[in-house]
């Protein structure tokens, strides 16, 4: 049996991922109605792209973009009392996806 292929962390398209981490984690928490798998999925996402994110930029852009992922999960909980799960979620995966793609991917 070969070696798996990892992707060298540069050439991840983190917007992606994020998207993935948070629309994916929500929709595995919800259908399965375990919480933790969501959050299994959350936060491999977030490793992932925090891995691509430190070797595409700076310890700086590192943080605040993982702050921007971890601060839309957790707003994404008042919010949907507000506007609604799907609305919500959809909502803190653009503004992470698209902080993601400007200050990392884009570059």
């Amino acid at each position: 049996m070969g070696m798996m292929d990892i992707k060298k962390p540069s050439e991840v398209n983190t917007a992606l991922v994020i998207g993935t981490g948070l629309l994916g984690g929500w929709l595995s928490a919800r259908e399965t109605g375990m919480r933790p798998l969501g959050g299994a999925v959350l936060a491999a996402a977030g490793v992932w792209a925090g891995r691509s994110w430190l070797a595409k930029t700076n310890p700086a852009t590192t943080a605040a973009l993982a702050a921007t992922y971890v601060g839309g999960f957790g707003l994404s909980h008042p919010l949907a009392k507000k506007i609604g799960s799907w609305p919500a979620v959809l909502t803190v995966t653009a503004v992470a996806s698209g902080a993601a793609y400007v200050l990392s991917d884009a570059k």
